[in-house]
């Protein structure tokens, strides 16, 4: 038997196993997607997995040839939403969150469950309602008006994850900086914050994430290319006529938008794992 701070030699195997499965079921759509995006066109109709000529010719598609300005211009919209986004959620999260943790106000646990029935609501039972109102206000097809749906997607995530991380600062730390004559705000801002990083930094990702993929806004909240972004941009690829299906097209532009996540995901690993055990224990 074994004992109770280590795992036997068939269970280290059972669960080497079980990750590999899982490993392999998780990156098959994308090797897939990978292969799809260097075949030819008379390759994608092939039951071959791998392509049998490989070429860049979907890449150079998608760069300089046809769907050129479609892809390079949803890109930059894709970049510069997400990004703004992001950073209003991170902030607005990040104060709403230390409220919650620090202070004590009536209706902050209807704060809290507010914001988790808005992340489980479904995104596509307000799309009619919302692409009425932009309409009529003017926001139909602008940055503005995805960033504000955007908002209604990542912050009610950055909120439960951000006020995890308050809860485990020690109160006496800002308590101590307002001795020393610090007012709360400045207290906030250069004791609590640095001692949060982590949690804002992992914050910041997963809302990252969750903008950069959306794909219901995009779609029914833009008409033209001013504002459509990368994910409803590859529903409008089309083929070099009209019975060839854009398949390699669309799999290079779907490569290109996920190497920005993997590099995040890479070079930050560690941060994110940090933050993420951080937030999950309570000290």
């Amino acid at each position: 038997m074994a004992g109770s701070s280590g795992l036997t030699g068939r269970q280290k195997l059972g669960w080497a196993a079980v990750s590999v499965v899982i490993l392999v079921y998780a990156l098959f759509p994308v090797a897939a997607i990978f292969a799809n995006s260097f075949k030819t066109q008379a390759d994608l109709g092939n039951p071959t997995f791998w392509p049998s000529n490989w070429t860049w010719g979907n890449y150079q598609e998608i760069f300089v040839g046809g769907a050129q300005e479609l892809f390079l211009t949803a890109l930059r919209n894709s970049i510069g939403i997400t990004l703004i986004a992001t950073f209003i959620a991170v902030v607005l999260a990040t104060l709403c969150a230390y409220a919650i943790a620090r202070m004590d106000f009536p209706g902050k646990r209807f704060v809290l469950g507010t914001a988790l029935a808005v992340s489980i609501f479904p995104v596509i039972s307000v799309v009619t309602p919302l692409f009425n109102l932009w309409r009529t206000i003017g926001l139909y097809d602008t940055w503005l008006g995805l960033i504000i749906p955007y908002l209604s997607l990542t912050l009610p995530i950055s909120i439960w994850t951000l006020s995890a991380f308050f809860r485990q600062i020690p109160w006496e730390l800002e308590q101590a900086a307002q001795v020393d004559g610090a007012t709360q705000w400045q207290a906030f801002r250069k004791a609590i914050v640095p001692l949060a990083a982590p949690g804002v930094f992992t914050t910041a990702i997963i809302a990252f994430f969750i903008a950069w993929n959306d794909f219901v806004y995009g779609i029914s909240l833009t008409s033209t290319e001013a504002a459509r972004p990368v994910p409803a941009a590859l529903a409008f690829f089309t083929g070099a006529s009209q019975f060839e299906e854009p398949t390699g097209a669309i799999s290079a532009a779907a490569i290109v938008v996920t190497i920005p996540v993997v590099l995040l995901v890479l070079l930050f690993q560690r941060q994110i794992v940090s933050g993420l055990t951080q937030g999950a224990v309570k000290g």
